[in-house]
């Protein structure tokens, strides 16, 4: 069986990504992981993730029935919802963007990685979407080199840096109409 990529439909599906969210979180594992694998940042609550979803489903990849990775989709309108996210929205609102999607984490569980499966997630994402989006956004903290060199591979371009709660970040794009 293959891994294959969808929207996430199920509360099952929901839990599973907060699951692996939770296993990869920067403060689930040590220095040495973060640097070697990279991390996530943020980690949501079952409601807004639901939330979030019912908006603009996240897509995830699955194997044997299992979330084994994920992209978060958050439409703009989260901006005010996840206090970490809020200084990344104000910069985004100096840029004056129109018409993009937040993607909000992308995580590949740890024995799926280097399979295609974060390239996969992003591709799916943006078949996905170009229609109602031009472009896919996220932000990546330059210490988390593992995430900045993948994004780049797949064609993320920097937006914008800045630094936030003694964190120093790089807003990124992809376009969808490529």
């Amino acid at each position: 069986m293959e891994v294959y990529y969808t929207k996430a439909s199920t509360d099952k599906e929901l839990e599973e990504i907060l699951a692996l969210q939770k296993r990869n979180a920067i403060a689930s594992i040590s220095k040495e992981e973060r640097e070697k694998e990279g991390f996530v940042t943020v980690t949501h609550s079952f409601e807004i993730l639901k939330q979030m979803n019912d908006i603009c489903p996240h897509i995830i990849a699955k194997y044997n029935g299992e979330v084994v990775g994920y992209a978060l989709s958050m439409d703009p309108s989260f901006g005010e919802d996840i206090p970490v996210l809020a200084p990344m929205f104000q910069e985004l609102k100096k840029l004056k963007l129109e018409n993009y999607l937040v993607m909000g984490q992308v995580c590949v569980d740890k024995n799926y990685r280097k399979q295609g499966v974060f390239r996969n997630l992003y591709a799916t994402m943006k078949s996905e979407y170009k229609n109602n989006y031009d472009a896919i956004i996220t932000e990546v903290d330059i210490s988390n080199t593992r995430s900045l060199n993948a994004h780049k591979a797949i064609g993320f371009e920097l937006l914008r840096s800045y630094k936030s709660l003694g964190q120093h970040w790089n807003i990124i794009a992809l376009k969808t109409n490529d």
